[in-house]
């Protein structure tokens, strides 16, 4: 081990350990890494001044303005919107839905920080994942690797490939070469061929690579429970009554009275949606109703009476489990509703909500509701939008049991967090202004403007990321500082010196990958592109080119959750760093398969 210092020695002892602590998950993660930035501190790695300096760093600081943009987006809707698009296009299966996200994530990547992508598409993803009933950790994956994927398709799209043509510039001077710098969409064709290749292998192998981890879906757990506990089906399938339907003219009461399992929760006209239509309302040519029961009742029932399915959904907001969803409702003894009957309640025109079942005397009754006599303690299971279930609350005759959010979409600020978010891409893309600061002038546009209150802008932050990626700084800055990387590096390159030109490559892309996992991207990068650079004079390869592969490599970063969007998405995805090494080892392997060939065939 000539030429290791001891301070090399230490800084590889730790760099060893955390290692093994990341893998084997002996303290959660993020502890790990606290006490890996407190042991630096301690052991002079790196300055005191400066080890807690990672929590003002500016990918961090980045991060947390992501993530209040972000949510400033979900909170006014504009990510429901997102997902409901994606929806329409990838349809409900998981293939679809997977290529169909990542295929977006990976685009938006090209011209947006990834972990900025990420942070955005995370609620998205979420919602998808809760209107198809995929478990999310089989979706944020692939999502987050095609974030990072995606940074290789544009020379802006990540910090080396924006670093790259700076250092060929002095890579040249000091190898005596003249190198051209690469254009904007110099790395497109590659970039393409790697992240097309990535989702195809989360297509192909994801049943295999991805763990199925319930998600956690903090107060909407409770929907899928009152679903399952009543055996109801709360999905809205919309339907047109043409002109020769046997439902023309008939009003709401009458053909719910004879119509078994199936209620009309709604209906859309020419005026637009209105939910729970009142008993007396009569259905006219062109109506569309929403329709709620059992698939084999509601199919029996479209039949006989002559109606239309239609693919464009006008109750598509009805699907949305913050807008509205199926409620438990309890009959509070000794009030006036006890010994009433359901239809004598007026539920539809009073409150706006529409009763589907009612658990009386330990049996669930969905037929024949209207002239159900009601006991103290039944329970009422309704479907409406959560704003409805306060009139309920609020009354004397009943108590809503069901967790639910207490304020709807702020749909009115839409456009003040869009505002937001054009602003902050706007200083970063024109006005050339640092991330971070760029970023927080949007963070604080969604605050001032009362897209979100202070409250929940910190409650949208992970703060466990947030530790997670400050404490392992120290740890990037000690592996540079005292020379360790500079010494892995030119033992390995100069090992490589009588491979063939592509294992040449091949060992650089490697080495790249193993420092983007350790020290950091941008590290990896700025130590070596001087060094790929002078090993490509040295074999008569193209400089040039040995840099762009160590600019592309940097992006190779899947195997631990010490990447940015890994961090990000290991707490919401409920994943562990076993999850990371078995998907991540078969990505990381792709990704250097497609890499040599594609830069030596477009570079």
């Amino acid at each position: 081990m000539d030429g290791l210092t001891s301070d090399m020695v230490l800084v590889l002892a730790i760099l060893a350990g955390t290692v093994i602590l990341f893998v084997t998950e002996v303290v959660r993660i993020d502890v790990a890494a606290i006490g890996v930035m407190v042991l630096i501190g301690l052991t002079d790695l790196v300055p005191p001044g400066e080890v807690f300096a990672g929590f003002s760093s500016n990918a961090v600081i980045s991060i947390i303005a992501v993530m209040i943009l972000g949510a400033g987006l979900d909170r006014v809707g504009v990510m429901r919107s997102v997902a409901a698009w994606l929806l329409r296009v990838g349809g409900e299966t998981e293939r679809r839905v997977l290529v169909s996200v990542s295929a977006t994530v990976g685009v938006i990547s090209a011209f947006l920080q990834n972990i900025g992508a990420a942070a955005l598409f995370l609620p998205v993803v979420e919602r998808v994942a809760e209107r198809t009933g995929i478990a999310v950790s089989r979706l944020l994956m692939p999502m987050g690797f095609a974030a990072i994927l995606g940074g290789t398709l544009t020379l802006v799209a990540s910090g080396p490939l924006i670093l790259l043509n700076d250092l060929l510039a002095s890579s040249a001077d000091s190898i005596g070469e003249d190198i051209t710098p690469y254009g904007l969409f110099a790395p497109t064709p590659i970039g393409l061929a790697i992240l097309t290749s990535g989702i195809a292998l989360f297509a192909l192998a994801g049943r295999w690579l991805l763990p199925a981890v319930p998600a956690d879906r903090g107060s909407g757990a409770a929907l899928p429970d009152v679903e399952s506990i009543y055996g109801l089906d709360r999905d809205v399938r919309p339907a047109r009554v043409p002109a020769g339907s046997t439902l023309l003219d008939d009003t709401v009461g009458t053909i719910e009275a004879g119509s078994g399992q199936v209620r009309i929760v709604a209906v859309s006209d020419h005026e637009g949606v209105a939910l729970g239509p009142s008993r007396d309302e009569r259905l006219v040519a062109d109506t569309t109703v929403g329709l709620v029961g059992p698939d084999p009742a509601v199919e029996r029932f479209v039949e006989e009476h002559g109606l239309q399915p239609i693919d464009d959904n006008p109750f598509a907001v009805l699907h949305d489990d913050s807008w509205a969803g199926l409620a438990e409702v309890v009959v509070r003894p000794g009030s006036e509703a006890v010994g009433r009957r359901v239809e004598d309640l007026r539920l539809r025109h009073h409150h706006g909500v529409v009763l589907l079942a009612l658990h009386h005397r330990g049996e669930v009754i969905t037929e024949g509701l209207r002239n159900q006599q009601l006991a103290a303690g039944d329970v009422m299971i309704v479907f409406a939008p959560w704003e409805r279930l306060a009139s309920l609350d609020e009354g004397t005759s009943f108590v809503v049991l069901t967790e639910h959010p207490l304020e709807q979409p702020r749909t009115a600020k839409r456009w003040w967090a869009l505002g937001a978010l054009a602003t902050a891409l706007g200083l970063v893309i024109v006005g050339d202004l640092q991330l971070s600061l760029a970023l927080m002038t949007g963070a604080v546009a969604v605050l001032v403007s009362g897209v979100l209150t202070p409250d929940e802008a910190y409650r949208a932050v992970s703060w466990k990321t947030v530790f997670l990626l400050a404490a392992l700084i120290p740890l990037g800055q000690a592996v540079e500082t005292t020379g360790t990387a500079a010494w892995i590096a030119d033992k390995v390159i100069g090992a490589a010196g009588d491979l063939p030109a592509w294992g040449v490559q091949l060992t650089i892309a490697l080495l790249a990958t193993v420092f983007t996992l350790v020290v950091s991207n941008v590290g990896a990068t700025v130590l070596l592109v001087p060094l790929a650079a002078n090993v490509a004079v040295g074999v008569g390869a193209d400089p040039a080119q040995f840099g762009l592969i160590v600019a592309l490599a940097a992006s190779n970063a899947f195997l631990l959750p010490t990447h940015q969007v890994n961090a990000l998405l290991m707490g919401p995805g409920g994943y562990r760093v076993p999850d990371y090494l078995r998907a991540g080892a078969a990505m990381s392997v792709l990704f250097l398969m497609v890499l040599i060939p594609a830069v030596n065939l477009f570079a």
